[in-house]
């Protein structure tokens, strides 16, 4: 969104994008740190924060009003050279490979609203409104919680869907009522609204059994318009999602390292810096999920 100047989140002009990545260190001015030149590293997405207010002091920094992040508050890493600082830095491991430590972080905003924010428990049914990249990774997310997945989306998703497919979900392409009235007739324990559009709110109100939950992780592009009537007739708790903190990287690289979360249905290509716009238009046009750029 933010390359074509849609999202609904401050951004600091001009700035270089680049809040998704991993690198080698290349200079590291503590010389008795725990980092060393040739180190591979991923780094959190957060550039600055305060220390020292409340929420930054309870391990929540990623929630500090008045946080910074690469990419948007401060130069990001599409750039030979990225300065982080240490405090960011988590170690990659040795079995995984470059262009998928390069997805760390939204694979960490997939497991901070799914594993984290969301009740999903083996058995559970799980409607996921949105095949793009942190649709799908959620759907990840909730296979690995031992959930049944639905991916939901529209006509020109289908090549999204058909990864969902691969990555053991049902695809649904239009109208996913039937599949989640499956059963009682009540709807599915869970929803996650990854798609930031205003319809996905209201369906998920609609689809969600009583006593549900509905995870919005999604952002609107504009003010939604829905009733949220059903919220309280059906009992349902809705809950937002907001980027994640320290400890998820540390789990999600561990879940990359094993091979128990698996990107490789969702890495489209691997392009050059000077390519970046032709990677860009190749997720924005749906043809594929995600793209990496190497400098």
């Amino acid at each position: 969104l933010q390359w074509s100047g849609r999202q609904t989140w401050p951004v600091r002009h001009p700035v270089v994008l680049g809040h998704e990545f991993c690198g080698i260190v290349a200079e590291c001015p503590d010389t008795d740190g725990p980092w060393r030149e040739g180190d591979r590293v991923v780094c959190d997405s957060v550039a600055l924060f305060d220390p020292d207010s409340p929420l930054s002091r309870s391990g929540l920094h990623h929630l500090d009003p008045e946080r910074k992040a690469f990419g948007s508050g401060v130069d990001g890493a599409m750039v030979e050279y990225v300065r982080v600082p240490e405090r960011g830095l988590h170690r990659v491991p040795d079995s995984l490979r470059n262009e998928y430590a390069a997805m760390t972080e939204p694979s960490c905003v997939a497991y901070h609203a799914v594993i984290e924010n969301s009740p999903i428990r083996p058995g559970c049914r799980v409607l996921i409104i949105g095949p793009g990249p942190i649709g799908l990774l959620c759907a990840s997310m909730a296979r690995l919680a031992g959930a049944e997945v639905a991916v939901n989306g529209l006509e020109a998703d289908l090549n999204r869907l058909d990864i969902a497919e691969l990555i053991g979900c049902h695809a649904i392409c239009g109208d996913p009522t039937d599949w989640c009235r499956r059963g009682d007739g009540l709807g599915v324990d869970v929803v996650i609204d990854a798609a930031g559009e205003p319809p996905a709110l209201k369906q998920a109100l609609d689809l969600v059994r009583p006593a549900g939950w509905i995870t919005k992780i999604g952002r609107d592009l504009q003010t939604p318009g829905v009733s949220l009537d059903p919220l309280v007739q059906k009992n349902i708790t809705l809950r937002g999602s907001c980027s994640h903190h320290w400890s998820v990287r540390e789990q999600v690289l561990e879940l990359l390292g094993s091979g128990r979360l698996n990107l490789s249905p969702l890495l489209g290509g691997v392009w050059a810096l000077n390519e970046w716009q032709t990677a860009f238009e190749a997720m924005r046009s749906g043809r594929i999920p995600k793209a990496v750029l190497a400098p």
